[in-house]
């Protein structure tokens, strides 16, 4: 039932964005009833009225209504729910980390999305976004000379280089690798364990997005997660107490 309320609140947002001029009830009921869901004129009016006092959407005065910057940001938050329900079963199969080579796998898979996450983000990044970056960067050096765990900054950088890039598609793709909620805490255990930092990758990756320059970012970007498959392959001879080399493209 929860499902079903999300799609059609997705579908008349949906909607209601395609269009160049504001819409009335009557044109989102033959929106809805094409995507298989029939309601009367007067019921999809409701709706309407609640999206207003939400906030999704805002009437033009009798010609009908558009979405509000809120009703935009929340129909992308369900363009990439729609995403990961799409494409979320098998993919989140893969991302559920139970050992070496899946967290490979899993590092191989950001190297690509992230790599260009960080060329776009040098390209569109606003200032605010880059007072924000830096201020993230900032509070993990902060934290990392308190002993406090620098996970949660670690998501907050990776997620504003995602924002700033301004491509749903691959922002999309990145929550999907989010799903697994514990893999930044188990690469700051590895990291930890085999001596290995992100400050300074972050503090590369972060000036070559400031100071706006793609190439270098991509290639900033790459190095680090480079570097932490690196570190995952150390970290697996370590426990293993053998040189695990052999193994690498199993």
């Amino acid at each position: 039932m929860q499902h079903d309320k999300m799609r059609m609140l997705f579908l008349i947002l949906k909607s209601i964005d395609n269009s160049e001029v504001p819409v009335g009830s009557g044109y989102v009921r033959n929106i809805l009833q094409m995507q298989g869901i029939n309601i009367s004129e007067a019921t999809v009016g409701r709706i309407l009225r609640q999206l207003d006092i939400k906030g999704y959407t805002e009437k033009i005065g009798f010609k009908g209504r558009k979405l509000t910057p809120a009703g935009k940001k929340k129909l992308r938050e369900l363009e990439r729910e729609n995403t990961i329900n799409h494409y979320g079963k098998e993919l989140l199969n893969v991302i559920k980390v139970t050992g070496k080579q899946e967290l490979l796998d899993l590092l191989i898979a950001r190297k690509a999305i992230e790599s260009q996450l960080a060329k776009l983000a040098a390209m569109y990044i606003t200032d605010e976004e880059i007072s924000e970056m830096q201020n993230i960067v900032k509070r993990q050096q902060m934290h990392v000379k308190e002993g406090v765990s620098i996970a949660d900054d670690d998501v907050e950088f990776h997620k504003i280089i995602s924002k700033a890039a301004r491509n749903r598609v691959l922002d999309a793709a990145m929550d999907l690798i989010r799903q697994h909620g514990q893999l930044s805490p188990m690469l700051e255990f590895i990291r930890k364990e085999v001596k290995s930092t992100v400050l300074l990758d972050h503090k590369k990756i972060f000036e070559a997005i400031a100071s706006r320059n793609p190439e270098l970012a991509e290639k900033a970007m790459i190095d680090h997660i480079e570097k932490l498959e690196r570190d995952v392959k150390r970290y697996w001879e370590i426990v293993n107490g053998v040189d695990d080399s052999s193994s690498d493209n199993d």
